[in-house]
């Protein structure tokens, strides 16, 4: 309906545009140079020197692959050295690396739960996570986003009927860009006995002090959580996903999860450039910082010009809420025009009533480049929704 709508009113499609060029503040689509709004690369480590150096040297020693499972002839030293940076980062004994983020949250959660068991997940958890849950065939609930007071009726009411329950939440949500009471959290999980497993793809590198992640911000022990998820695409700046936890978990999982012992092991470049990103994130602390001011300053100036910017707490991922899929597309498409890369998160992904543009922050954003783009978005929006509703613009299309 979304498509042939957006069709009939000749609205472009936003999505799968090429870009040319490096993702990072700045991006080139068509030819002509966009403050980007629309890549992860939360510390501005991908396109580094050291870190594209180390991924050319990787290659020139190991080649392009390690041609087989890790399990069989594809273990490099350099799979066990970025476990350890990673196990380092989040505090814990051990990690296991795998090749797909998307694929980590479904072999682990897959593999671990099973009939009898009970996953309880805040409801805008990631797809991955949700896969996972199903193809574990344990009972899975879900509490409304971030209540807690909900997610301690579901254990109070449930606990006693599973053999395992697994608590799964984000560090910090890719959508809305808010993150849990995590110490709240523990609590509730030690006092129903249960495990929890966070998912850090968008959190770690962006929250605690030093970009360690949730644990950090909240000061929290990191063993007191079984099972520390994240990706390797976004600080990190490569691809893939990893399990941090605890020795026995981490090698139970390398002989046991089908979603590591039958996919090839990572590849040298690609291992290679996150290490070289952990050395940088851990030596150069100030790139944490400035992505928290500029986050900060994004939702100041965000809601200065009386943008709904959701539950958002102005880290990396600060959402403007507009209401309606094709309103949405029509804003992206008016921002790309003035030079603005920020892509629309449309029904189904969200609820229609959330359609949305999602800006994305880096440390090497400038103050000038975000406070241009909220301007521009708040000018933009109000011309958008002042064109009337979907409705309207169909009826006037037609005639």
């Amino acid at each position: 309906m979304h498509r042939a709508a957006a069709d009939m009113m000749g609205i472009e499609n936003p999505f799968f545009r090429p870009h040319d060029g490096l993702a990072a503040g700045k991006t080139v689509i068509d030819g002509k140079p966009h403050d980007n709004f629309a890549s992860y690369n939360y510390l501005g480590l991908n396109g580094h020197p050291e870190v594209n150096a180390a991924s050319v040297e990787a290659v020139e020693r190991f080649g392009t692959s390690v041609s087989a499972s890790r399990i069989v002839a594809g273990e490099r030293p350099f799979h066990g050295e970025l476990e350890a940076a990673l196990a380092r980062v989040h505090g814990t004994e051990s990690a296991i690396v795998m090749v797909s983020g998307h694929a980590t949250n479904v072999t682990t959660i897959g593999h671990l739960m099973g009939k009898g068991d009970l996953i309880l997940t805040d409801t805008l958890v990631h797809n991955s996570i949700a896969e996972g849950a199903r193809l574990s065939g344990a009972t899975r609930m879900n509490f409304p986003h971030d209540d807690l007071d909900a997610l301690e009726r579901l254990l109070a009411d449930n606990r006693h009927k599973y053999e395992n329950v697994l608590i799964i939440v984000e560090g910090l949500y890719s959508m809305d860009g808010d993150f849990p009471d995590l110490r709240r959290v523990v609590r509730l999980k030690q006092s129903y006995d249960s495990w929890l497993m966070v998912d850090e793809a968008h959190s770690i590198g962006v929250l605690g002090q030093t970009g360690r992640g949730i644990a950090e911000h909240f000061g929290i022990d990191s063993t007191e959580v079984e099972l520390w998820m994240g990706t390797l695409s976004k600080t990190f700046s490569s691809c893939g996903g990893y399990i941090a936890g605890s020795k026995v978990l981490c090698d139970y999982l390398k002989v046991s999860a089908p979603g590591f012992v039958f996919s090839v092991g990572m590849s040298p470049a690609l291992a290679a450039a996150a290490i070289t990103s952990i050395d940088l994130m851990e030596r150069e602390p100030d790139r944490v910082r400035r992505l928290k001011e500029n986050g900060h300053l994004f939702l100041k100036l965000a809601k200065e010009a009386g943008l709904d910017t959701g539950p958002s707490m102005g880290y990396a991922v600060i959402p403007v809420i507009v209401g309606d899929s094709v309103n949405a597309a029509m804003l992206s498409n008016r921002l790309l025009a003035r030079g603005v890369n920020a892509l629309p998160i449309i029904f189904p992904a969200v609820p229609e009533k959330a359609a949305r543009l999602r800006f994305f922050i880096t440390s090497e954003h400038t103050s000038d480049q975000i406070a241009q783009a909220v301007a521009i978005t708040a000018e933009e929006l109000a011309i958008v929704q002042n064109g009337g509703s979907v409705v309207d613009r169909l009826v006037k299309a037609a005639q």
